[in-house]
């Protein structure tokens, strides 16, 4: 007898923990007697009949696989719209799933992919074709509705926060006078550049001032601030998201208009800060924009994330295989300490093309910092250590060869 067949797939922007839902989905399946296919490049394979055959893989590539930063199958930012906007991608993706016999499809992916999910979870009514369609969640940005986080950004914020203490003290050792930036990512969102705030062990640590989507932005206030930390500590370091937005709703850096998601491409808003702070002060800052790091360090990943990246996966090919569909697997958070959680299915309507904002309360009262509230939210997703195995002194990331199908 044929096992049954789902198909897996990656899409959007990779995270360190990507490939531990991806071990999660195919070890779940090996036990319970599932064929897993997955497509190269996210949707944009699965629309070109690109397709892997994770089956012929030994057990020994699998484990290694949760190990992987990025996206091992490779993402895309190719979506699908609704049936009326693109019925001929509709019924290429039929064409493809019938070929290889494929009724299952399990989207590992962020706020685009699971809208995109959720409208192909309508798909046996409009193509006649039984397909269930489970969305495993992924983000850095931490923005999933539905979810008390996302898998990505634990790891995510555990790099941020430990690059933001690692800076503090070199800053210290090079004496008075320093100013220092780090851009996040984060368009609309706060929780990557608040994650930094999780450094701050003390009064006059590193980061000094946080900057957030959530909170406009003021540049004489903001000038203030970096006047009062460079009279009390002698020194400045800014953490800053990527999407900041001035008291016109606008943001403060924007380049040229982007075709992907019909999002404005954003970066430079650490260089424009360090400028505005050299024209008005004098002072020259030192800027980082750590864009692809935050995401891609596997070496300093959280066990928890790996964990609920994991869990994850595993309950996509479970709920897949009971018949379920339409719904994202989440994550719960239990109450009480130490800290505990949960999965609950969460229908995809919930979550697709919608955003999460840092919530008022994890923001300090200043505008420039963040709660005790949040660090009592963040500290526990960033917990534990799983180090990659390494090799010539750096970590093993060979890659997995995939027989195509």
């Amino acid at each position: 007898m044929t096992p049954p067949r789902m198909l897996y797939l990656q899409s959007g922007g990779p995270t360190a923990v990507l490939n531990a839902s991806a071990q999660g989905v195919i070890e779940t399946a090996r036990k319970l007697g599932v064929s897993i296919y997955a497509a190269l490049d996210g949707l944009a394979g699965l629309l070109d009949g690109r397709l892997v055959n994770t089956d012929l893989v030994p057990d020994e590539g699998i484990a290694r696989l949760g190990y992987l930063p990025g996206g091992h199958f490779g993402v895309s930012r190719r979506m699908v719209g609704s049936y009326e906007e693109a019925p001929e991608d509709w019924l290429r993706i039929r064409d493809v799933l019938q070929r290889h016999g494929i009724h299952y499809l399990l989207v590992n992916g962020g706020n685009g992919s699971l809208g995109c999910a959720e409208r192909l979870a309508d798909f046996e009514a409009r193509t006649g074709y039984p397909l269930g369609v489970i969305g495993i969640p992924k983000t850095i940005d931490n923005d999933l509705m539905g979810t008390d986080n996302s898998p990505g950004y634990g790891s995510a914020a555990k790099f941020l926060a430990s690059t933001m203490l690692e800076v503090g003290l070199d800053m210290i050792s090079m004496g008075r006078g320093r100013v220092f930036i780090m851009e996040a990512m984060g368009r609309h969102t706060g929780w990557l550049a608040a994650a930094c705030g999780a450094a701050r062990r003390k009064e006059g640590q590193a980061p000094h001032i946080i900057l957030l989507p959530e909170v406009p932005f003021d540049a004489d206030k903001f000038l203030a601030a970096v006047d009062d930390n460079m009279a009390r500590y002698g020194q400045c370091a800014v953490a800053v998201a990527e999407g900041i937005t001035g008291p016109d709703g606008r943001f403060v850096t924007e380049a040229n208009p982007s075709a992907i998601y019909g999002h404005e491409q954003l970066g430079g808003v650490g260089s424009w800060l360090a400028a505005l702070i050299k024209r008005e002060r004098g002072l020259s800052a030192h800027v980082a924009q750590v864009d692809y790091l935050q995401r891609a360090a596997g070496h300093l990943a959280s066990a928890t994330d790996i964990e609920q990246a994991y869990t994850m996966g595993c309950k996509g090919v479970e709920w897949a295989l009971a018949g379920k569909t339409g719904l994202m697997a989440g994550i719960r958070r239990l109450p009480g300490i130490p800290y505990r959680w949960d999965v609950d299915a969460v229908p995809l309507g919930v979550v697709g093309d919608q955003e999460k904002a840092l919530p008022p309360e994890y923001i300090g009262a200043d505008g420039f910092s963040v709660t005790p509230a949040f660090l009592d939210y963040v500290l526990p997703l960033m917990q534990g250590e799983r180090m990659p195995v390494f090799r010539h002194g750096l970590p093993d990331y060979r890659r997995i060869e995939w027989p195509a199908v």
